[in-house]
């Protein structure tokens, strides 16, 4: 049987290796970003990162949990098909994926008592989901990089 998500990316050893792996994914999905929605992104990316310095790369972590267990029903339904591309396997249950990893976002936002923060998050909401399916080949590679690297 396939390891799940949680026993892959979350153990003591390899889960600050994943944050990272993220907090880079997220500088190139952000620095790739083009037209409106992509101005939006990169100014409430700048606001946060210039009022909370570290507060990205420390969000990953705390997120990342509850991500992982979002992400985890379309990692086993994946192993159990067979495939051989966890990001192509995403991409096809994109806007499912999308809306699950939004969640948490979402409910972080809600209990924010940061206004900064609050308000960066509202301006770019409304294209999150979007701008995250088209992340969803990267999520895959960064899985697959672990998981790989968790059967030897």
């Amino acid at each position: 049987m396939a390891a799940t998500l949680r026993e892959i990316l979350l153990t003591p050893g390899t889960q600050p290796k994943v944050i990272g792996d993220c907090f880079t994914m997220i500088d190139q999905e952000v620095s790739e970003k083009s037209g409106v929605s992509g101005v939006a992104i990169k100014l409430a990316y700048k606001t946060v990162n210039t009022f909370m310095p570290g507060h990205v790369r420390h969000m990953v972590g705390v997120l990342l949990p509850e991500m992982v267990g979002k992400l985890e029903p379309f990692w086993a339904d994946f192993n159990t098909a067979g495939g051989s591309e966890f990001g192509d396997y995403l991409c096809k249950h994109g806007e499912q994926v999308s809306q699950a990893l939004l969640s948490v976002t979402d409910d972080y936002a809600e209990a924010s008592g940061r206004p900064t923060i609050v308000k960066a998050y509202g301006s770019v909401r409304g294209s999150a989901g979007r701008h995250i399916e088209a992340a969803l080949p990267r999520v895959g590679d960064l899985v697959m990089k672990h998981a790989s690297c968790s059967d030897g």
